[in-house]
């Protein structure tokens, strides 16, 4: 339709820009307490009746993303595509990557882990790699990222998680991450012979 503004990346539905260009963001809070925060934060009966009146308030819904894109955009540099992967790439936003690779680095890492497309910043999967490694998490460094919802960007990914739309969101194949698995209680074992690795997140998204 002419002069419609369509929802995409960077936009929501009512065309407010909700994010900046995919620039790898060094993250601000250490990586054990961003780890210890997840098991406070991971989805219960409580924070599913929460986020479903939330949701059901147009204002406060509208505040809690607002209080979410800032505190997490200050954080983690996260630019709110409403899908995150923090809790499986050592609370490192893989979308700060210019090139919003999902799944490792490109073949354009610096030998000393600076980013291709900004030397003198680091890639963000050698922190993200270097982050969950200090706290026994590397094998999630393994597991595949599916590809993002678009119409998802600009959402509450808190909200999102705590609602259960975030299963699925990484998989890998059936014995793959080894005995470097992290815990046995995040992973379940579907009837497809999948493992999925179930979000745990501190901001869902």
């Amino acid at each position: 339709m002419p002069g419609a503004i369509c929802a995409g990346p960077g936009l929501v539905p009512d065309g407010l820009l909700t994010t900046r260009p995919p620039i790898p963001a060094p993250p601000r809070l250490g990586a054990r307490l961003a780890y210890r925060l997840q098991r406070t934060l991971r989805p219960r009966i409580g924070l599913g009746w929460l986020s479903a009146r939330i949701e059901a308030s147009g204002l406060a819904r509208a505040l809690f993303t607002g209080a979410e894109r800032q505190t997490k955009q200050d954080l983690f540099g996260c630019r709110m595509c409403g899908q995150c992967a923090l809790p499986v790439t050592g609370y490192v936003c893989p979308m700060g990557c210019p090139k919003e690779l999902r799944n490792g680095p490109c073949g354009g890492v610096g030998a000393d882990g600076s980013c291709e497309v900004y030397p003198e910043l680091r890639c963000v999967w050698v922190e993200a790699y270097d982050r969950a490694a200090s706290q026994g998490r590397a094998a999630d460094l393994r597991l595949l990222h599916r590809p993002i919802d678009h119409r998802r960007w600009g959402e509450s990914s808190w909200l999102n998680y705590w609602q259960g739309r975030d299963e699925g969101l990484w998989v890998v194949e059936a014995g793959d991450t080894g005995h470097e698995c992290p815990s046995t209680n995040s992973i379940s074992i579907n009837h497809r012979h999948r493992h999925r690795h179930r979000p745990r997140v501190l901001g869902g998204s």
